[in-house]
């Protein structure tokens, strides 16, 4: 029996964790983002506002094959077993029971393993470069230059931070730039990115200016660090991290490829540490760094008898911790809210939801997360505006506000309650709904400045030449319908933080004047602010009609 263990160990333990993945998938609610990773495979394109197209991409694979959440995450699920599988072709000395060990003592790589998220496919192609690196050291030849190239495009399709493991393995061997076929492999790599270039160039490079001049600017606190550490730990635990982790940073790496995993576990995590000092840095974002834990902790552990055993030790403590927390995705026997509000919040109301509103499109109030959701639960298309005062999403883009101009729809929302006509309760809010027979929002109208910065001093007046764009089937409507007349304002920002807004115009002052000077007097102390256009809708809410100006007030 115990023989028969030993030599099929790898088949049984591959299979019990694909196995438990898919039953995962198949029983737990679809998490908020992936429903919205969802949408976006309704729209396929070479880019969208919040990452590259390759969770689209293998979410639209997964649903032609099979229906529902399981469908969602079919390719997850199988990619995530793949990873693990090549981390331990990655090991050098091998020593299967300690591999597993390691791998069953990441919590958060099992409990989060089934879900369609950008950081699947990334570790995945992250473990593939490591691999195909391998391969190339080993033989320097054409094919695998190509196999570089290709690996690397997919890992950049995947997510953004595949430009910091490639500059890290790159950093780790200063030889490889002084090889041909590496330069070749990035010209491969790059040409096969060019159509997510193109789609950024064609949309302003709007991604890149979200993630690096817009998303996470805050205030310091030192929480942000404490937070990012203590997330660290968990994440390569939550248990075993104080063994595990340190690997990563001691180890001697006897090769190339553990260098190289070195440098990118190193800096990965060093990146994000420095990341907390500008703003609060979610756990996952150090995913890929994961890979370099598995391996590294496998090499370092091997000779340290004394972290092998309490890592032994912890394992079945880690096993109860993952039996409780994919029970309770899946059951709701915990009386948190948080768990409710985030695995159970979904069962049946929305279906009710659905004869409520007589199967019309939906439009759910600045939630893309419950629009996206509420889409997947009932098959009723919805479409979600976005307030001025918080961030844009790709239902900016998407062909939905288009399509319910002056068209009867449903208003959903879970925050403006009083203006509902009617309401139903869900597991976690309730839900207010009221009909629109012709619905009005208009963030495809764009009010483009002559300068994207503006200095002025004290109280002085502050003049933005504007023109203001209008898509043909807006301004057909509006110049039908000079009834529809929405107000026009601005608003005035420092950092995250809303001061005040300032009325402007009228939607149908934009049509009859399109191009305009703006005058208005601020009137704010001196300090750095930014300024943004929004106009009103019949959700009540005022949708973003702007880039950010930037605004300097300078003392007299």
């Amino acid at each position: 029996m115990q023989n028969s263990f030993q030599k099929n160990r790898r088949l049984l333990f591959y299979a019990s964790w694909l196995l438990l993945n898919l039953v995962q998938a198949l029983f737990t609610e679809l998490q908020d983002d992936e429903a919205y990773y969802w949408v976006y495979a309704h729209f396929l394109d070479w880019g969208y506002f919040d990452h590259p197209p390759m969770t689209a991409a293998i979410v639209k694979l997964g649903t032609a094959l099979l229906p529902g959440e399981i469908g969602v995450r079919l390719l997850a699920v199988l990619m995530n077993t793949a990873t693990i599988f090549i981390c331990e072709k990655l090991t050098s000395r091998k020593n299967p029971n300690l591999f597993y060990t390691i791998c069953l003592s990441l919590v958060v790589v099992q409990i989060t393993g089934f879900m369609a998220v950008p950081d699947t496919p990334l570790m995945f192609f992250t473990a593939l470069l490591f691999l195909v690196y391998r391969g190339y050291l080993e033989s320097a030849s054409w094919k695998n230059a190509l196999l570089l190239g290709l690996v690397t495009a997919c890992l950049l399709y995947s997510k953004y931070h595949g430009v910091l493991i490639v500059f890290f393995v790159l950093l780790s061997n200063l030889r490889l730039f002084r090889d041909v076929k590496v330069y070749a492999a990035g010209v491969l790599a790059l040409l096969l990115f060019l159509p997510h270039l193109w789609w950024q160039y064609q949309h302003d490079w709007i991604t890149f200016k979200y993630h690096l001049f817009e998303s996470n600017v805050n205030r310091y606190k030192i929480n942000y660090t404490l937070e990012y550490i203590a997330g660290q730990l968990l994440l390569a635990g939550p248990l075993a991290g104080v063994i595990l982790l340190p690997a990563v940073f001691i180890y001697r790496t006897p090769s190339l490829v553990e260098r190289a995993l070195k440098f990118m576990g190193i800096g990965i995590f060093a990146f994000f540490f420095l990341s907390s000092f500008k703003g609060k840095v979610e756990a996952n974002w150090t995913s890929p760094a994961i890979i370099a834990v598995i391996v590294l902790a496998h090499g370092y552990l091997q000779g340290r008898n004394g972290g092998r055993r309490w890592l032994y030790r912890l394992l079945w403590p880690a096993l109860v911790l993952v039996l409780v927390a994919r029970t309770a995705m899946i059951a709701d026997f915990i009386p948190n809210r948080q768990i409710v509000q985030r695995y159970h919040s979904w069962k049946h109301w929305p279906g009710q939801m659905k004869q409520n509103t007589k199967g019309l499109p939906v439009v759910f109030n600045n939630s893309y997360q419950r629009a996206s959701k509420y889409w997947f639960y009932t098959g009723q298309r919805t479409y979600s505006p976005n307030f001025y005062r918080e961030r844009r999403n790709n239902y900016n883009f998407w062909p939905l506000e288009d399509s319910t101009l002056g068209k009867p729809v449903y208003i959903l929302d879970i925050y403006n309650l009083h203006l509902a006509q009617d309401s139903l309760q869900a597991p976690s809010w309730k839900v207010g709904y009221r009909f629109d027979s012709s619905y009005h929002s208009f963030m495809k109208i764009m009010i483009v400045p002559e300068h994207s910065s503006y200095t002025i001093r004290g109280d002085a007046m502050l003049s933005i030449p504007i023109k203001t764009l209008i898509p043909r089937h807006y301004d057909t409507y509006l110049r039908q319908h000079p009834e529809v007349d929405h107000k026009v304002l601005i608003g005035i920002f420092q950092g995250q933080t809303w001061i005040k807004d300032i009325d402007y115009n009228t939607l149908q002052g934009l049509l009859a004047k399109p191009n305009d000077i703006v005058q208005i007097t601020p009137s704010l102390p001196p300090g750095s602010y930014f300024l943004r256009f929004a106009i009103g809708s019949d959700s009540e809410l005022q949708t973003h009609n702007s880039e950010k100006i930037k605004l300097e007030v300078v003392s007299r």
